[in-house]
């Protein structure tokens, strides 16, 4: 597959939503959807840097149709409000981006533990609250729920006996482990919308290296200049643009042929730069059991619902 940012089909009339929108690959996906005509709502931690990217964008494209509106991941309150504030929007692509990776231990508002509760426990949070804001009725074109993870998940693993990682934290862990739930949830999602005969899809993917901020806040929160210096070199070096990592995002939210249940990726260099490609995700990431307890304890943690039923077909291989 040669498929690039050319290749996006016209968004005109789709109303896309995108979280952690004002930088890295969250920015670069809103710059090409809105120049293909998209309305984009850009749900970011901060108005502020929100507002500086959308003006980012619309230097290159003085049309482009952004709305930037506050959603923290880190706090259930501010998901909350924000699904709120869309209740009467009808969303063709919600784009669960947004992320922390590698960071010291902290914890959200609502005490989870940092990395998973904005990587995973926001994201299902807000994919439920605005479940009913999806186009499922327009025309034949399913809405689709795209959630970014990382190939890095194929390290994790779910342990149910220390989620939020109280008797022990390793950074790199931690992200793992965000990132293989992010993979689940895609996957389990898409069984309970088979199920119901809902005219959507879910699909997760992941950027490959991309020269992002994402790869800094972790020696900057340690205070680590050595880190830093060395993660400027490796992005510098090994890394492929942020607009080349959103690819696979991007075709994952546009492309016609882009498949519900899939793992979409960069199909260059050891999957860490390419045009994307679907890919095989790590055997733990189809485990179905596994899957429906992660989703059950997200539920009770967030007190999140889904009108969605249990899943009873497997999501295609």
């Amino acid at each position: 597959m040669t498929w690039t940012a050319e290749d996006i089909p016209t968004q005109q009339g789709r109303t896309v939503v995108i979280t952690g929108a004002n930088s890295g690959i969250g920015l670069e996906t809103t710059r090409e959807l809105a120049r293909n005509g998209a309305s984009v709502i850009m749900a970011c931690r901060s108005i502020d840097r929100g507002e500086a990217a959308a003006n980012d964008v619309r230097t290159d494209i003085p049309d482009a149709d952004l709305r930037v509106e506050a959603c923290d991941l880190g706090d259930l309150e501010s998901v909350r409000s924000f699904a709120d504030r869309l209740e009467d929007e009808s969303i063709d692509v919600l784009i669960n981006n947004a992320g922390t990776m590698a960071i010291p231990r902290s914890e959200t508002a609502d005490g989870f533990e940092t990395q998973f509760g904005v990587n995973h426990l926001g994201h299902f949070a807000l994919t439920g609250l605005i479940l009913e804001t999806l186009a499922t009725d327009d025309g034949d074109e399913p809405a689709r729920v795209v959630t970014v993870s990382s190939n890095v998940h194929k390290q994790g693993e779910i342990d149910f006996d220390d989620l939020q990682h109280e008797e022990s934290y390793d950074e790199w862990g931690a992200y793992a482990q965000s990132k293989l739930a992010n993979v689940l949830f895609a996957y389990e999602l898409e069984r309970r919308f088979l199920t119901a005969g809902t005219n959507a899809e879910s699909i997760a993917v992941h950027p490959g290296y991309a020269n992002t901020r994402l790869q800094f806040r972790g020696p900057e929160q340690r205070g680590s200049r050595f880190r830093k210096a060395l993660m400027k070199v490796t992005n510098t070096v090994v890394a492929q643009s942020s607009a080349k990592g959103a690819l696979s995002t991007l075709y994952a939210a546009t492309a016609p042929d882009a498949e519900g249940g899939a793992y979409y990726g960069p199909g260059g260099l050891a999957n860490m730069r390419g045009a994307p490609e679907r890919q095989a995700s790590s055997d733990r990431s189809y485990d179905e059991s596994t899957a429906r307890r992660l989703w059950a304890v997200s539920s009770e943690l967030t007190g999140v619902s889904y009108d969605l039923p249990e899943p009873k077909a497997e999501v295609p291989s």
